[in-house]
């Protein structure tokens, strides 16, 4: 186990690491992690290369193993690449590294806090996390062009952080992605479209630059 002052170190200081989590790691966080990857590009091009890293990994984490074909398939719905993926379980060394963490659902959120490392303040379930992002003003957040997008993302998981507790769900089920492992296609679509609705104003808020095409 890496201790918790090790791992994030000066890389802290020079990125900003995104992580995705839910069970397996082969449906719904691979689906988020290549969302939230090919949204970046969109938004932000090369500069994305100069400190965002989106990564994923499950409570229960298949090992090695490949993504669903599904899951494959609604990320080529939205354009997004899902080449080279392996699944991984959720290890100290990932909840260390990690400057912000997007579960699945609530036990996943539980799972990770209580691994430790001071992850309570970062993680957030995805749905969680879009709720209270809708309630930060971006004037209040640092300028990207000026302070770059890691010093922005910072800023908004501390805003978040702030939020937590005055900004309640509206039901148990609010801040639930539900698991499509197993289901036909029609749902996983219907998971990746939640998830992507979910993405869109956290991406906005962490860049600066709301989505080209807003149709969706």
């Amino acid at each position: 186990m890496i201790a918790p002052d090790q791992g994030r170190g000066t890389e802290k200081d020079d990125c900003f690491r995104i992580l995705h989590v839910s069970t397996g790691n082969v449906c719904r966080s691979p689906i988020t992690e290549r969302l939230t990857r090919h949204a970046l590009t969109d938004r932000l091009g090369d500069l994305m290369a100069s400190g965002l890293i989106v990564e994923s990994a499950g409570t229960w984490g298949h090992e090695g193993a490949p993504m669903e074909a599904n899951a494959e398939i609604v990320l080529a719905d939205f354009g997004a690449d899902a080449s080279g993926f392996t699944g991984r379980e959720l290890l100290d060394e990932h909840v260390i590294r990690a400057d912000l963490v997007l579960t699945a659902t609530r036990d996943h959120r539980a799972q990770v806090i209580s691994m430790g490392h001071s992850a309570g303040l970062r993680t957030f379930t995805l749905k969680e996390f879009t709720r209270l992002v809708r309630a930060i003003d971006p004037a209040t957040l640092p300028d990207p062009r000026d302070e770059g997008v890691v010093e922005r993302a910072r800023a908004l998981v501390r805003a978040a952080a702030a939020l937590r507790g005055w900004l309640l769900a509206p039901s148990p089920d609010a801040d639930e992605v539900y698991d499509p492992y197993g289901a036909p296609i029609t749902f996983f679509r219907s998971i990746g479209d939640e998830i992507d609705q979910a993405l869109d104003p956290v991406l906005t808020a962490l860049t600066g630059i709301p989505r080209a095409d807003a149709s969706r």
